[in-house]
C-alpha cells in the first residue's frame, strides 16, 4: 500500500490547501521531535490525502448503490466493517461527539433560563450520531457482533499507549515547550472544516458527504496520522536498537496492527518483520583516520555548506516509507481483495 498510496499521491494534481503545519504539530504530540521534518510531514500528508480521497470515492460508490444523494455515515461504516477494533474507536468517537453536543446545549439552555429567570428541566441530549450508527449496524449485522461494540467499555491498548507516550514525551519539557505541546494537542482536521473540505476537493465530488460523514472523515484523517507515527516510531526504535542495543526509545511491543490475527508478536520476530528493503543494510565506510583522510573530509564539508542537519530523534521519510512497506507486507492478501488497505479502518 505504501507504494500505491505515495505513487497515486504524486499523480494527483497539487492541492493549493495544505495541512503540513498542522500535521507537524500532531506528529510532535504523538512522539516526534519538537520540530518535525517538513519533508516527513509532507509525505504523511500525501499518504493521508490519498487514502481519504480513495475512501470518499468508495463511499460514494456505496451511496450510489443505496440510491442516496449524499455520502452518509453508513457508507463509511460499511468500509470499516471488517476491523472491529477500529470500528469500536469510531463508535466511541461518535458517542463523545454526541456527549459534547449535549453538554454545549445544556449550558446554553441554563444560560437562557438564568437570563429569563425561569427554572425548568434541561432539554435532553442529542444522540443523532449514535442513533445513525446503531440503526445501520442493526441492519448490517444480524449476529449482533458489531452492535455489541457500542456497549464495550474496556480500555483501548493503542489509545492507552499513545497517552503514556505523550506523558513520557512531556516530562523533560520546560514551561514554554509544554505550553506549545498543549496547543499542539488541540490540533485537528475537524476544527478547520472549510479548509478540510477544500483539501479533499469535495466540491468536485458527484455525491457530497453530509456533516456527520465529514466529522468521521476528519477523525479518520487524524487516526491515519497517528498510526503512521506509531508505525514509524517502531521502525525508528528498531534502527536505533541495531546501532545501540541498550537504547530503547518507546515501549510499544503490545500494539498489534494485524487485523486478521489476535496473536501478539514481538517486533523483531521473523514472522512480524518482513525482509529488509534491498540495499538498506549496506555497511557504512569508515575513514582510516589518516591526515589525508581528515583533509578530504574537511574539503567535502566546505564544498557542501547547504547541508541541513537532521534533528536527533526525528522521524524521517525513510522511517515512514519503511513503516508503510511493512504494513503493506502484512496486509497483502487483504489488499488484493479491496485494492487498498486503509490505515484507519
Amino acid at each position: 500500500m505504501a507504494g500505491s498510496a505515495v505513487a497515486s499521491g504524486r499523480d494527483r494534481p497539487a492541492s493549493k490547501t495544505s495541512f503540513i503545519t498542522e500535521i507537524q504539530g500532531m506528529m510532535f504530540t504523538l512522539g516526534d521531535v519538537r520540530r518535525p521534518l517538513h519533508e516527513t510531514a509532507a509525505l504523511v500528508e500525501d499518504i493521508v490525502h490519498t487514502q481519504l480521497i480513495t475512501m470518499l470515492h468508495q463511499a460514494s460508490e456505496r451511496a450510489t448503490l443505496r440510491g442516496s444523494r449524499v455520502i452518509a455515515v453508513e457508507d463509511i461504516l460499511f468500509l470499516m466493517r471488517r476491523d472491529k477494533k477500529k470500528m469500536s474507536r469510531l463508535l466511541k468517537y461518535l458517542q463523545f461527539k454526541d456527549y459534547k453536543s449535549k453538554l454545549v446545549k445544556t449550558l446554553e439552555d441554563e444560560d437562557t433560563q438564568q437570563d429569563s429567570g425561569a427554572l425548568g428541566t434541561v432539554a435532553g441530549g442529542n444522540q443523532r450520531r449514535q442513533r445513525l450508527a446503531q440503526d445501520y449496524l442493526m441492519w448490517l449485522d444480524h449476529t449482533g457482533e458489531l452492535l455489541s461494540l457500542t456497549e464495550r467499555t474496556e480500555m483501548d491498548p493503542v489509545k492507552q499507549e499513545r497517552l503514556e507516550r505523550m506523558e513520557r514525551h512531556s516530562r523533560a519539557m520546560d514551561q514554554t515547550q509544554y505550553s506549545e505541546f498543549c496547543e499542539s494537542r488541540q490540533l485537528s482536521f475537524a476544527k478547520k472544516a472549510p479548509k478540510f473540505r477544500d483539501w479533499l476537493d469535495c466540491s468536485n465530488l458527484e455525491l457530497k458527504p453530509n456533516s456527520v460523514a465529514m466529522e468521521i472523515m476528519s477523525y479518520l484523517a487524524y487516526e491515519t496520522v497517528a498510526q503512521i507515527v506509531d508505525l514509524s516510531l517502531l521502525v525508528k526504535q528498531e534502527m536505533v536498537a541495531k546501532t545501540n542495543p541498550v537504547s530503547h526509545v518507546i515501549s510499544v511491543s503490545h500494539i498489534n496492527y494485524d487485523t486478521h490475527s489476535e496473536v501478539k508478536k514481538e517486533t523483531d520476530s521473523p514472522e512480524a518483520t518482513p525482509p529488509s528493503t534491498p540495499g538498506s543494510s549496506k555497511p557504512l565506510l569508515q575513514g582510516n583516520g589518516s591526515v589525508d583522510g581528515r583533509a578530504r573530509q574537511r574539503k567535502r564539508k566546505k564544498s557542501c555548506p547547504a547541508t541541513v542537519e537532521i534533528p536527533t530523534g526525528a522521524i524521517t521519510p525513510s522511517h515512514v516509507r519503511e513503516a508503510m512497506r511493512r504494513y503493506n507486507y502484512r496486509h497483502m492478501s487483504a489488499q488484493r481483495r479491496s485494492g487498498m488497505i486503509f490505515l484507519a479502518c
